[in-house]
């Protein structure tokens, strides 16, 4: 029985170069991924605050209107 050969596509041997070549990009694309898209968690939820604060922070949000781009009129 012949063995048979993995096929590797041109953009799997890519990446696969570029992470050897460059070790420290899964570390920088976590920092940019974490920088542009991980949000930060919305203290009016915080649970060591005191309830008026609290209050005060949900208070204090803007709603926010179904589509972004649409004018009121």
């Amino acid at each position: 029985m012949k063995k048979q050969i993995e096929y590797v596509s041109e953009m799997t041997q890519f990446i696969r170069e570029l992470h050897a070549q460059r070790p420290h990009l899964a570390e920088e694309q976590r920092k940019a991924r974490a920088r542009w898209w991980d949000r930060a968690p919305d203290p009016a939820l915080d649970p060591n605050l005191d309830p008026a604060e609290r209050q005060r922070l949900a208070d204090a949000k803007v709603r926010q209107q179904g589509y972004v781009y649409q004018t009121r009129g």
